[in-house]
């Protein structure tokens, strides 16, 4: 199981409001809520200077496992990643 890399395609996300951890994805006209948080990365030290720190989460939703990174300087989510197997063979 693999992550298969997409174009980022920018999406809406809701977050909690303390934590800033994901709680919703908004994907064209589909909203999925996000069952977990799997891991989170924060490039903050070290990042390209044209696209600034971002920090990147991988979550589970009901229909697949996706790679959600959110760009600090435009304050702009994108999925640059998805798993739907994961979630075929669970």
């Amino acid at each position: 199981m693999a992550f298969i890399r997409v174009d980022p395609v920018q999406v809406q996300v809701r977050t909690d409001w303390f934590s800033g951890r994901p709680r919703e994805i908004t994907w064209d006209d589909q909203r999925w809520p996000i069952t977990q948080v799997a891991a989170v990365r924060e490039e903050a030290a070290a990042y390209p200077v044209i696209s600034g720190p971002r920090t990147l989460f991988e979550v589970d939703t009901p229909h697949a496992r996706l790679s959600l990174t959110f760009q600090h300087r435009s304050r702009r989510w994108t999925v640059t990643g998805l798993d739907e197997a994961r979630h075929r063979a669970a």
